[in-house]
């Protein structure tokens, strides 16, 4: 069965925990390594959804007609 996708904020929430049980410093080094992985991972995930999302903005302005143009975001 495929894994889910988790959203961005679903993603980021689960990272601040990764962080917060990372800077315990209580888990031992096999549990510490794994969460540094999925934290890797998760860093990954939210930097694509982050740029998916830009390139989606764009500027509206008024054409030469008055009606509204969209124009990238930069």
């Amino acid at each position: 069965m495929a894994k889910k996708e988790m959203s961005f904020e679903d993603s980021l929430a689960r990272l601040e925990e990764i962080v917060k049980l990372l800077e315990k410093g209580d888990a031992p080094l096999a549990k510490s390594l794994g969460l540094f992985e999925e934290g890797a991972g998760l860093i990954r995930v939210c930097g694509k959804l982050l740029d998916e999302a830009e390139q989606k903005v764009v500027q509206l302005r008024k054409g030469p007609d008055g009606a509204p143009e969209e124009l990238p975001f930069q």
